[in-house]
């Protein structure tokens, strides 16, 4: 059994998203699974009826259950908030134990660990289930022992895919 791959997808998120959704794309055609988890990210055309359309091969998630920025939420809903995460994270858990899919695209995942809603040996451990499936990583700012770990690491910007680091 191949490993997966892990890529990480840096910069502006909505270019990083964009990115990783043109992969997810391509591989849902050419009829392979593909599990998209959202987080922080808020309620918009992504969750609509439109990209529905493409389910069972790709399937896009949100366990947050507010539509108002994670910043903007009392203590007490910051709490619920980031229980509802951590239940998306679970869920993430499960599809690469079960291989589930082909393509697991985790949006937002560094900011998690930003916001300490994920620790980074959390985000490892959750690696340790990769398996045989790629893994795509979105996010501002992510840590250098999980870029460590990358097959790739890519810098997203509205008019170009640059190559920021690369390792094996």
């Amino acid at each position: 059994m191949e490993k997966g791959k892990l890529l990480i997808y840096t910069g502006n998120h909505k270019e990083g998203f964009l990115a990783a959704f043109g992969k997810a794309v391509s591989e849902a055609a050419a009829g392979k699974q593909v599990v998209i988890i959202r987080s922080l990210r808020g309620k918009n055309f992504w969750n609509s009826d439109f990209i529905k359309k493409m389910e069972p091969e790709l399937k896009i998630f949100r366990f947050e259950k507010s539509e108002e920025d994670f910043e903007n939420l009392s203590d007490e809903k910051k709490a619920e908030e980031t229980e509802n995460i951590r239940n998306g994270i679970n869920y993430a858990r499960k599809v690469l134990a079960t291989g589930e899919c082909n393509l697991l695209i985790l949006d937002g995942i560094f900011e998690l660990t930003g916001k300490k809603i994920l620790t980074v040996e959390e985000v490892k451990n959750i690696l340790k289930l990769q398996g045989d499936t790629d893994i795509i990583m979105i996010g501002k700012n992510p840590e250098a022992e999980i870029c460590n770990l990358a097959d790739c690491v890519l810098t997203v910007t509205v008019s170009s895919v640059m190559i920021s680091a690369e390792t094996t």
